[in-house]
């Protein structure tokens, strides 16, 4: 039986919302490791073939009980009706978008993406025939400008990466709404704590739960968040029949990590900002961004949409790329690596790894130095990652 736990706090549903017990009442969620599931009858079979119940499963590429207590918690903690999980961020970033695409549709996204969803809008749906267009995301006139009547979705990152532009999402969910397009928000830098996409009138929310709902670099995982029509009708037809699910180790994993994401991820961004706040005019620094700290150019948007901007920040080192090479092979405690909201911090050099493929131009636009690193900030005392940090400059 499922309990409803929806009045309870945001921070209690993470604990106990969507738990399904087995007739042994375990404490600790069950991890139901199997691809398929017995009928009684062949009449049985049959009719859940014809509509599948609320506590039903056909198929593990379907759905599985663990994999459901799993999109039942965090859709509920999001604000949306329901979610699909699926078997990585992009994965879910591709399955929602092109399950409610067709040829000659109008896509407007913002042009400060990831490299990879970049490549599922261009060279993916544009291959299929979906016109894309892509604006500065900070810009509310480039916006309405690219917004038509007809266009089917708005596509963007609340907070980009790697460089945190911050977007006024209540004025571009406004705008889309206006002329009947729906609003897709990747939320992988906000993190779902400090998520304002349902607030602002975000239709769909993706997560990459590799991010801060694992947050210790064990498992890949994403979730589309969103209406159940569109949730369980397109979406549901479209990952289920390409394979994109999550499997349910993943989702039992993911299940165990929400109980303490909360306290995690609040503790990362007070970290982060604290270092922000250090390192600001540092002499050898070109510019330091962490949305909600002074120093940024939307810091007021940015604090007027939530408290903390997640876990990550980033510093552009002065002296290029040989100077931003010299100070990550100093870092001691500090690891070089490509993810980030593990609970270890993280360095990335995204010129060379992340965004590498991208053209100069491009980076240049988007304002991806050969200078600037992205900082995840982890769970480590922020008096260490600070000393790593000024001794790592010390060299550069």
């Amino acid at each position: 039986m499922t309990k409803d736990f929806s009045k309870l706090s945001k921070r209690t549903q993470l604990v106990h919302g969507g738990t399904r017990r087995s007739q042994y009442n375990e404490v600790s969620e069950a991890v139901f490791l199997t691809q398929g599931f017995v009928y009684d009858t062949a009449e049985q079979a049959e009719a859940r073939f014809i509509k599948v119940g609320d506590d039903e499963f056909i198929y593990a590429r379907y759905g599985n009980p663990t994999v459901r207590m799993f999109e039942d918690r965090i859709s509920a903690y999001l604000g949306f009706e329901d979610g699909f999980a699926c078997a990585s961020g992009m994965a879910a970033v591709n399955g929602a978008l092109t399950s409610l695409l067709k040829a000659g549709d109008h896509v407007v996204a913002s042009r400060a993406l990831f490299g990879s969803c970049l490549y599922v809008l261009q060279d993916v749906l544009g291959r299929f025939g979906v016109d894309v267009t892509f604006v500065d995301g900070t810009d509310n006139a480039a916006w309405d400008a690219a917004l038509r009547p007809g266009t089917r979705l708005v596509f963007l990152e609340s907070i980009s990466n790697p460089t945190l532009e911050v977007i006024d999402l209540k004025y571009v969910c406004d705008a889309a709404h206006k002329v009947g397009a729906l609003v897709l928000v990747d939320d992988a830098m906000a993190t779902p704590v400090f998520s304002y996409a349902k607030a602002c009138g975000a239709d769909i929310a993706i997560v990459s739960t590799t991010k801060h709902v694992d947050g210790q670099g064990r498992m890949l995982g994403g979730i589309i968040c969103g209406p159940k029509d569109l949730i369980r009708g397109p979406i549901e037809a479209y990952m289920k029949h390409t394979g994109g699910a999550m499997n349910p180790f993943a989702a039992w994993t993911h299940l165990k990590a929400l109980e303490t994401m909360e306290l995690r991820v609040r503790a990362q961004a007070t970290a982060a900002l604290q270092v922000a706040d250090t390192l600001a005019g540092h002499p050898k620094l070109n510019a330091v961004r962490y949305p909600t700290h002074k120093a940024h150019p939307q810091y007021e948007l940015a604090c007027a949409q939530a408290p903390f901007a997640g876990t990550v920040l980033t510093i552009d080192v002065k002296g290029g790329k040989e100077a931003c090479f010299r100070f990550l092979n100093a870092l001691e405690t500090i690891l070089i690596s490509n993810n980030f909201a593990d609970a270890k911090s993280i360095a990335t050099h995204p010129a060379t790894t992340t965004h590498q493929r991208l053209p100069q131009e491009q980076k240049d636009i988007l304002g991806i130095t050969p200078g600037l690193v992205r900082l995840s900030i982890g769970l480590e005392d922020p008096a260490d990652i600070v000393a790593d940090l000024l001794h790592a400059l010390d060299k550069a």
